[in-house]
């Protein structure tokens, strides 16, 4: 109870900042700037939930690690309309999720629905870009690639920064990839309004 009403607290007293940037489905989340918030304070698909702290247009940023897959499609629409109802003109959402061309089984089985990972029990869907690119596209985002592998098994980054929004599992950041060699990542990308 302690612990809901001060993410409460810290997302309202967060909404009145000049630069607003929100990660959602990460109520945890302490990087400099950002304010964390979790389904029970912001459901992704209920706009209501939104409007209790964020009017129209007010939110430059967002970031949603590993939250999409758990979404159905239809769900996964709504919550693209409603980050795009809450972002400004050329702000933009950062987004994470298991990458369904990760060329490793083993990866594969852990991220996939139903798979034997830790969350993946309640795992709807495994994007690739591709599908991942059209599901931000058809809601009206210009879609920005970050990091993904292709259907030839061939890794794809571009440069990106933390500060607008990071991602822990990457190839930049996850400590599984020390070494030199990829052993998880995360398709990762930028969708902008405009």
């Amino acid at each position: 109870m302690i612990g809901h009403q001060l993410t409460t607290l810290r997302i309202r007293r967060a909404a009145k900042r000049s630069l607003l940037k929100v990660a959602v489905g990460a109520a945890d989340v302490r990087a400099d700037g950002w304010v964390g918030t979790d389904r029970e304070h912001i459901d992704l698909t209920d706009r209501s939930t939104w409007a209790r702290f964020f009017s129209e247009g007010s939110v430059d940023a967002m970031v949603a690690e590993h939250v999409w897959e758990h979404l159905t499609h239809e769900d996964a629409e709504l919550a693209a309309q409603n980050c795009r109802h809450f972002l400004k003109t050329g702000g933009h959402i950062r987004i994470a999720v298991p990458d369904g061309y990760f060329p490793d089984a083993q990866y594969l089985e852990v991220v996939r629905p139903g798979g034997t990972g830790p969350g993946c029990e309640d795992h709807k869907v495994l994007y690739t870009y591709r599908t991942l690119c059209d599901l931000f596209s058809s809601q009206g985002f210009e879609v920005r690639l970050l990091e993904y592998w292709d259907e030839a098994g061939i890794f794809h980054t571009e440069p990106w920064s933390d500060v607008d929004g990071l991602i822990r599992r990457s190839g930049k950041h996850d400590p599984r990839n020390s070494g030199g060699r990829l052993r998880y990542t995360s398709l990762i990308l930028d969708a902008i309004k405009r």
